[in-house]
């Protein structure tokens, strides 16, 4: 059993059976991003054998309050699956929760296919169908959030579930960068953001997606959701807890989400 299928097992067992494990980076220095995209990908086949499917990809820790908060200064892409996907309230135990952490997200949804390189932020928004506020629920099967670059990768960039909101909005003639963002958790103000804060513009994100997929011979398919990115803080989440966020530009409201924990 080579490295990549020796953690990728790990992180499998510890999914399925919900506990954390000691950093990989710790019990082997030596391991590189690459060799976290291995077992990335070793990861994600074992969770196919039990015939999940993949319906999109992730990009993570694209925006600098993310990178402050975790210590990890570089995006990172992950894939989706259908069992990942939430219609309605997120039961924390059916879906083996850990340490779940609530991020409000733009999400894309893809009518065409993006193959990298050369793929550009207009050529995101020619290839997408609709753009719609998204709570991606953030996991760890790593010990107390302890992350570098080659542990969330090889976590498949630290995901849990996600969650869309109702609204299918067309971005042609939106201003991503300057979408606003404000998330409410328990009724409360919690934190507000806007599109710029992944990478300059949310369609740029899908577009470095699509390009650093490319180089992994991996593609943006049509059909595909893809989360551009967290445009506030992570917030611890547990059971009992409602967050909500609503989506606006200059003109008002253009959308809405909830995480509903039980």
């Amino acid at each position: 059993m080579n490295k990549a299928e020796h953690f990728g097992k790990e992180l499998y067992d510890a999914l399925r059976g919900r506990y954390a494990l000691r950093p990989l980076i710790e019990r082997d220095p030596s391991l590189t991003v690459d060799d976290a995209y291995a077992i990335s990908l070793d990861f994600l086949a074992r969770r196919r054998k039990d015939g999940e499917k993949v319906v999109g990809k992730k990009i993570g820790v694209t925006s600098k309050a993310v990178q402050d908060m975790l210590g990890v200064h570089q995006p990172d892409f992950g894939f989706l699956t259908d069992w990942m996907y939430v219609d309605g309230d997120i039961d924390v135990d059916a879906k083996a929760l850990i340490a779940p952490r609530a991020e409000a997200e733009i999400a894309f949804i893809l009518k065409d296919s993006l193959v990298g390189p050369g793929v550009t932020a207009a050529d995101v928004l020619a290839a997408t169908q609709s753009i719609v506020p998204c709570f991606e629920i953030v996991d760890s099967r790593i010990q107390d959030w302890k992350i570098g670059i080659v542990d969330t990768v090889s976590d498949n960039a630290s995901c849990g579930v996600y969650v869309l909101g109702k609204e299918r909005l067309d971005p042609a003639g939106l201003d991503l960068p300057n979408l606003h963002v404000a998330v409410t958790k328990n009724g409360a103000p919690l934190s507000e953001g806007y599109g710029h804060a992944v990478q300059g513009d949310p369609a740029q994100a899908v577009a470095w997606l699509a390009n650093t997929l490319g180089a992994y011979r991996v593609t943006l398919d049509a059909g595909d959701v893809i989360l551009s990115g967290s445009l506030v803080p992570l917030a611890p989440a547990q059971k009992g807890d409602r967050f909500e966020m609503i989506l606006s530009d200059a003109s008002g409201q253009l959308g809405a989400c909830v995480a509903n924990f039980v």
